[in-house]
């Protein structure tokens, strides 16, 4: 796992284990925040204990961007923490993780001992945080699901916008639409860096095209996979729809964003099959 400062008090967990996953630490004098706890409790007690280090009065907030499992299954240990999440994510918490993780658990033995820890605080739309110095505004970005947030750190132009933003858009479970909408949202806000919730922080150079990209690869996504549908392909014709012909890296997250482009081609087909049985 790779441990990167980019601020003052501020610390980034990128996982080895699984997808570059993103986890993040900001120390203040009153106690730590955390943004999301990791998959696998091998990295996700790195983390811990970075926090026990550095923190006596460990951490005091944990912020869960969304009730992804590679985003949440370390919660459980910050038990000295409130949880904080969008209310969205309540039903998730309760009825869709807990049979998710025992098939993880059936799947991994390196899963065995976490368990589930929901969130004790809830919002809706935005929501502000203060502890020490550190003033944060959470605010509420879905599409890639319906309860994804993000973290503004004020004084340091920060956004943490979990998978909001990664090295593709991946809506699988989420909304295309609204994806697109949180991005130029984003964009409107102008942070001066991206903490991803996978792969690599952007800086202020380069967030306003990337994001540009990423709102322009969607709309190819959509056209490219309307087009397969209309034709009558198969939907195995959509495994040869690269993701390069919608002006993206094939690179990044060790080549995995290949796989979710193709998910994403696949959800759309079967959007378009719906679309046209309902009418």
């Amino acid at each position: 796992m790779r441990r990167e400062r980019v601020s003052d008090d501020i610390y980034i967990f990128t996982s080895a284990l699984y997808a570059q996953v993103t986890a993040s630490v900001i120390l203040t004098p009153e106690g730590a925040i955390v943004i999301d706890t990791l998959p696998f409790p091998a990295e996700s007690k790195q983390v811990a204990n970075f926090v026990k280090r550095r923190s006596p009065q460990g951490a005091r907030f944990v912020i869960n961007t969304h009730y992804h499992a590679d985003h949440v299954y370390g919660n459980y240990l910050f038990p000295e923490a409130h949880i904080i999440a969008h209310t969205e994510a309540k039903v998730a918490y309760e009825r869709i993780e807990p049979r998710q993780l025992k098939q993880a658990q059936e799947d991994n033995p390196a899963l065995e001992e976490v368990r589930l820890v929901s969130p004790s605080i809830l919002f809706d739309s935005q929501m502000g945080l203060s502890l020490g110095e550190r003033q944060l505004h959470l605010l509420h970005l879905p599409g890639h699901s319906a309860d994804g947030i993000g973290v503004y750190v004020d004084r340091d132009k920060i956004l943490f916008s979990g998978d909001a933003v990664m090295p593709v858009p991946y809506f699988v479970q989420g909304d295309p639409h609204r994806l697109q909408q949180t991005l130029q949202r984003i964009i409107a806000l102008a942070p001066e860096n991206i903490v991803q919730g996978h792969g690599e922080t952007l800086l202020r150079g380069e967030i306003e095209e990337t994001l540009k990209r990423q709102i322009e690869y969607i709309d190819c996504a959509m056209q490219k996979a309307a087009e397969a549908y209309a034709a009558g392909d198969e939907m195995a014709a959509l495994r040869a729809i690269e993701i390069e012909e919608c002006g993206l890296s094939a690179i990044p997250i060790d080549g995995l964003v290949k796989q979710l482009h193709l998910a994403n081609l696949i959800k759309l087909y079967n959007d378009a099959a719906q679309a046209e049985k309902s009418e």
